[in-house]
């Protein structure tokens, strides 16, 4: 079980088209992350316990340790770790995508650097959204000469409590953020477990079945295996263990993994040489440790790291060539709808340079505003009312004008809770200046000016001088008296008017929509 990669140099035969299989499945992936777009890309997401080593197990795919588990980021934000095989890149040389582009920054080689950087940008982002955890992912290029062609999306660890300053919910949180991640069909799941855990009270077990009931797509993994080989003495015992004793069904075979304990400062090929033998020390044990050995031909290969290595890339690579055909139209598609969308604009932009057509599209869209604003004050119900029109209370907040000046008892007229616009809403905003004038009082005029008018005219015209008067006298009380509440009227709907071109321009685009189609 050689992991250092040394063998992946001589490329087998078709390694060339696996290769540029992966790398065009890395790119798409990068684009569908920057974008949002939805790419049916096969990923391997791995979920697990905070504590169960699925840190370390990264570590070891990549082949070197970048101190993840130091920046806690399992936590906070999901990481997708694109592991690139590069025989030429003797040192790792990692980079990050830029958060809201495809674009990758400069390569780093720094593990302190890598870890900070990881650290920065969940803090950052949190802090933006004002969260403790988010979906959005860290998107990690790794190139290595001993790390596998292998992209893994490594998600938050469940945790049973939230830590002290973080919102309670926070568990609850990162479990739903897990299964979401989790649940597209085309996601293969690699779910951790310490081998100190029993098969009969494994706690996400069940958040496993939840998404994946049958495990089609779960693998397995029981790390730190070591810990538990000191119990097995007979047999039996092992192979009962290693079979999950029924609690998996008899076609599901999880992995065992064990890796170095050693987290003190080492070099990188002392990492994978440290991998190497615990692989080793492990199959030794199980021959010669334990009383009759084990079951090797059933289970020698799900035991040890390297296993678990081969198994995932080849797997990967099955996928990939099984969603080709898929990813391929849906990409068509996206290019025929770009296409359209350019040709669009094309011929938009060429319309542009003819002045005489402009003119001419100018006064025919200015003509159908018109048409449609006389419909709207002639009465319809089209665009829908519950959407576009208002209520009278929605009308004065709307407006800015809520009340009658000098009353003040609020004036409610017949209709005032349903929605309307135009020529109905026009109707509304009169019928309730008549309720407001309605509701006033007619004002008193004072001795002195009725005096000063009849006086003037007394000695004039008789009679008919004395009716011109009393007129005069009628129309500057009524002036006074209605001025300021015919002024409010005018307002009001003015405000009705104004929002009429807002339904004309709906009007006029969902009339352009029915003549597309």
């Amino acid at each position: 079980g050689d992991v250092s990669g040394g063998g992946q140099d001589a490329e087998p035969q078709g390694g060339a088209v696996t290769k540029a299989r992966f790398e065009a499945y890395n790119r798409l992936q990068a684009a569908a992350v920057a974008f949002g777009e939805k790419l049916p890309i096969p990923e391997i997401v791995a979920i697990g316990g905070q504590s169960d080593g699925k840190s370390s197990l990264l570590e070891a795919l990549l082949g070197f340790r970048f101190n993840v588990r130091e920046v806690e980021m399992g936590t906070r934000r999901p990481l997708v770790l694109q592991m690139v095989h590069d025989p030429t890149a003797l040192d790792p040389r990692c980079r990050f995508q830029e958060e809201d582009s495809e674009e990758y920054g400069h390569p780093m080689v720094q593990a302190a650097a890598i870890a900070d950087l990881i650290k920065q940008r969940t803090e950052s982002h949190l802090r933006m959204i004002q969260a403790a955890v988010s979906s959005k992912p860290i998107v990690m290029r790794a190139e290595y000469a001993h790390c596998p062609n292998l992209t893994i999306i490594d998600t938050p660890g469940f945790v049973l409590k939230a830590k002290k300053g973080e919102p309670e919910r926070t568990p609850e949180e990162i479990l739903s953020m897990v299964k979401t991640l989790a649940s597209p069909p085309h996601r293969l799941i690699l779910f951790l477990q310490q081998s100190s855990v029993e098969w009969c009270s494994s706690l996400w077990l069940d958040a496993i079945r939840e998404i994946d009931p049958t495990f089609r797509r779960t693998m397995i993994v029981i790390s730190k295996f070591d810990n538990r080989l000191k119990e097995f003495t007979e047999r039996w015992e092992v192979d009962s263990y290693l079979s999950a004793s029924g609690y998996l069904g008899d076609n599901i075979h999880p992995f065992f993994v064990a890796l170095p304990k050693d987290r003190g400062t080492i070099s990188n090929d002392e990492f994978r040489r440290q991998i190497c033998q615990v692989d080793i020390d492990v199959l030794r044990h199980l021959r010669d440790g334990v009383k009759g050995g084990f079951n090797e031909e059933k289970f020698g290969p799900y035991i040890g790291f390297s296993c678990l290595r081969k198994y995932l890339e080849s797997e990967l690579q099955k996928r990939y060539k099984e969603a080709a055909p898929a990813t391929l139209a849906l990409l068509e598609q996206r290019c025929s709808d770009v296409s359209m969308d350019v040709s669009r604009l094309d011929s938009k932009l060429q319309a542009t340079s003819d002045v005489s057509q402009l003119r001419r599209s100018a006064m025919l869209h200015a003509a159908s505003i018109c048409t449609h604003l006389r419909a709207l004050l002639d009465g319809a119900a089209d665009p829908a009312p519950e959407v576009w029109g208002k209520t009278t209370e929605e009308e004065q907040m709307h407006s800015g004008i809520n009340s009658w000046p000098g009353i003040s008892v609020p004036v409610k007229p017949p209709n005032s809770s349903l929605k309307l616009y135009g020529g109905a809403a026009f109707e509304r905003v009169m019928h309730e200046f008549r309720c407001a004038t309605y509701s006033m009082e007619c004002p008193q005029v004072s001795r002195e000016k009725v005096a000063n008018i009849l006086l003037a005219h007394a000695g004039r015209g008789g009679s008919s001088g004395m009716t011109e008067a009393a007129a005069e006298i009628a129309r500057a009380a009524a002036r006074s008296w209605l001025a300021p509440l015919t002024e409010t009227a005018c307002d009001r709907l003015a405000f009705v008017l104004q929002s009429l071109f807002d339904l004309a321009m709906e009007r006029s685009r969902t009339d352009d929509s029915r003549c597309k189609i």
